[in-house]
């Protein structure tokens, strides 16, 4: 598949707002996501801007007679290109409103921008100095997910899965014989229970070919377990092609007949191919019918011959790949995988750490939901109790996760090599089979994220104990950078990353996604985009450029979030104001900072230590990375009271540079009433 080579955004962690409701469809179309590429500019009375005023014109007088529509503009020496293309299901008024809003969307925020692409939930509208018509684009991409978890999340998933692949198959078979620009869109109702229904969507735009589209589909598809698993609703959208589930009716339910393109201007690109022509073949001789039987008689037998003795020994084969790398080969986040930089002579150290796997599923009453103590994105984490008396926390891989078997070594072989009283520290890993174990010291505490966004439980930890957590974390990523053995970037540093033992220490935990540097290297750049939406950088999530001021970004959020007691991701439109980091920017301005202060740290802390502690945190969240602290430095000024600091500049996502959709619900049908973006 080839990108959609202007753009460079990463991967993005969305969920959609509680407040959508299918009522929507009747005031203005909500905006999902809009991309304004920022390495290249047009300028003001250029051609080209002329070109595109003139190409966004044609959406809007277009969306009125048709649903999908392309234009390269103007034959002149600086060309621009575009396509519009509405949801198959909805009626022409709300194609025209969607096509007119998102007009308006990228003529006010990427009108100088050469290439610029926006989403709504029924329409997508994008443009680009270059000629993409027939191109599957998978960048930039994004997900969109229900916060409610499904109980049965296996039967789920294999149930999900087995829909989409049928929605899938069924649009092939569909869209095989239709010329380039008709409509490429299906839908699927599958009953779950007597009490629920699954039901799912996907569509590409109308310019791609049959076989493109399926393409474009099924890596969509693949990314469900990365983007919404064990959620009852998500959507998975690429610039050429989108998918989504849930379990209520976000689509028109009638069936809907596929709608003839309207007129296209002439385009190369977007001519049907020749047709192929397929011609039987006719036998010239005559062969009786018992000499035919006698030869299929034959022929068969050989064939059976051969797969008994064939299918046996590529089972068996096939089974010993799968046992070492079975996630990995549908994994599209294998390449970046810090294991690449060991030898291969590192396995013995992981296979040196084994314990025998009988011995761990005995030490959980063989995975007992009674104990277990938490669950990630990678799976479930269970207490257990050694022969010898010893508490650990297992580690148990979904089988579904994405971390597969190079991820697994790299976890146990980072882990293994970092002895610090701030890493959580690893005792061994179990394999067998498709079962990958990892096995910790146990945290009686838990996570950070359980005290800090707790009510009742934040009460029991005041101001000192926020300092040594705050302290501890600081010390903790300052080894990983400067006094290990390697130079690691974590990457997914948040609260629920930081461990706490029984005298409440922070210990960093999951390194599933750390990434070595070289002893010279500052920076680098990846297509893997791996974190939690709400603690990575805006640099990292949006261009997948990463350093070390990654993670201190990270680290200033959880600073906030401790003094705050409120999450960054939970706090987008609230009534103060658009994301937490902004709220701690304008109270900072405003000279009101204690009113950010949690009220139980309060009556706990000194005033200027916590206002200095402020400061600190927004001194890392800064949006410009070079501004930002190195953590060596944070440790520091963390231990001193009496070094000035420089004054703190707005920080990233304060401004309307990002749209910030996380962790809410998606039931659009329990609310009426809209709230814009």
């Amino acid at each position: 598949m080839t990108s959609f080579n202007p753009f460079s955004l990463p991967i993005i962690f969305l969920s959609m707002l509680s407040f959508l409701s299918l009522t929507a469809h009747a005031a203005d179309p909500v905006n999902l996501n809009t991309v304004c590429e920022n390495s290249t500019y047009s300028a003001n009375n250029s051609i080209y801007q002329s070109n595109l005023k003139s190409l966004l014109s044609s959406f809007s007088s277009n969306a009125n007679i048709q649903f999908f529509f392309t234009n390269s503009g103007p034959e002149t020496s600086d060309p621009v290109y575009g396509l519009f293309d509405c949801r198959g299901d909805v009626t022409r008024q709300v194609c025209r409103d969607c096509v007119e809003a998102g007009v308006k969307e990228l003529t006010n925020k990427c009108s100088r921008e050469k290439v610029a692409i926006t989403w709504y939930d029924e329409c997508v509208l994008r443009y680009s100095n270059r000629s993409f018509f027939s191109t599957v684009d998978e960048r930039p991409m994004f997900g969109l997910l229900n916060t409610q978890n499904v109980t049965d999340q296996d039967k789920f998933y294999q149930l999900l899965n087995s829909s989409m692949i049928e929605l899938l198959i069924e649009l092939a078979k569909e869209t095989s014989e239709v010329p380039i620009g008709v409509k490429k869109f299906g839908t699927k109702i599958v009953n779950i229970s007597a009490f629920q229904t699954l039901y799912s969507l996907v569509q590409c735009t109308p310019d791609l070919s049959s076989t493109g589209c399926n393409g474009c589909l099924r890596d969509a598809i693949k990314l469900l377990p990365w983007c919404c698993s064990g959620k009852q609703g998500g959507r998975v959208v690429f610039p050429s092609c989108n998918i989504r589930y849930e379990l209520y009716p976000f689509f028109t339910l009638e069936a809907i007949a596929p709608m003839p393109p309207g007129p296209q201007p002439p385009s190369p690109r977007l001519q049907p191919p020749p047709p192929v022509s397929v011609r039987g073949a006719k036998g010239k001789g005559k062969i009786s019918t018992v000499i035919i039987i006698i030869i299929i008689a034959v022929v068969v037998t050989i064939a059976a011959s051969v797969v008994l003795v064939v299918v046996p020994y590529c089972y068996r084969r096939r089974r010993t790949r799968k046992k070492s790398n079975d996630i990995n080969e549908e994994s599209p986040m294998k390449s970046d995988s810090l294991l690449n930089y060991h030898a291969a002579s590192e396995i013995t150290t992981v296979e040196s750490l084994q314990f025998d796997f009988g011995t761990i599923e005995a030490a959980t009453n063989k995975f007992s939901d009674d104990n277990k103590i938490g669950e990630g994105g990678f799976g479930k984490v269970y207490k257990g109790v050694l022969p010898g008396g010893k508490e650990v926390a297992v580690k148990r891989l979904s089988t579904k996760s994405l971390q597969g078997l190079e991820e697994f070594k790299n976890e146990t072989v980072l882990i293994a090599k970092l002895q610090h009283r701030n890493l959580v520290r690893l005792l061994g890993c179990g394999i067998e089979g498709e079962e990958k174990l990892l096995v910790y010291e146990f945290m009686p505490n838990k996570s950070l994220d359980t005290f800090i966004f707790d009510s009742k439980r934040r009460s029991q930890i005041d101001w000192k104990t926020c300092c040594n957590i705050i302290s501890g974390i600081a010390k903790g990523l300052l080894y990983l950078y400067e006094d290990s053995r390697l130079k690691i970037i974590h990457r997914d540093l948040k609260p629920s990353n930081v461990m706490l033992d029984y005298d409440m220490v922070a210990k960093i935990s999951d390194f599933g996604m750390a990434r070595i540097f070289c002893e010279n290297q500052n920076i680098a750049n990846t297509k893997r985009i791996v974190g939690t939406y709400g603690y990575m950088a805006p640099k990292y999530a949006m261009e997948g450029v990463f350093s070390v001021k990654s993670d201190v970004f990270s680290f200033g959020v959880i600073l906030l979030e401790i003094i705050s007691g409120k999450r960054n991701s939970g706090f987008y439109l609230t009534e103060h104001a658009q994301t937490l980091l902004a709220y701690a920017w304008k109270l900072w301005c405003e000279e009101k900072v204690l009113e950010f202060v949690d009220n139980f740290l309060m009556e706990s802390c000194s005033t200027y230590e916590i206002v200095r502690c402020i400061h600190i945190g927004l001194l890392c969240v800064q949006e410009n990375p070079h501004d930002r602290p190195t953590m060596s430095t944070v440790v520091v000024l963390l231990g001193s009271e009496s070094i000035a600091l420089p004054e703190p500049k707005h920080p990233a996502f304060s401004m309307d540079k990002f749209i910030h959709i996380d962790e809410f619900s998606v039931n659009e049908l329990s609310f009426s009433s809209i709230v814009p973006q």
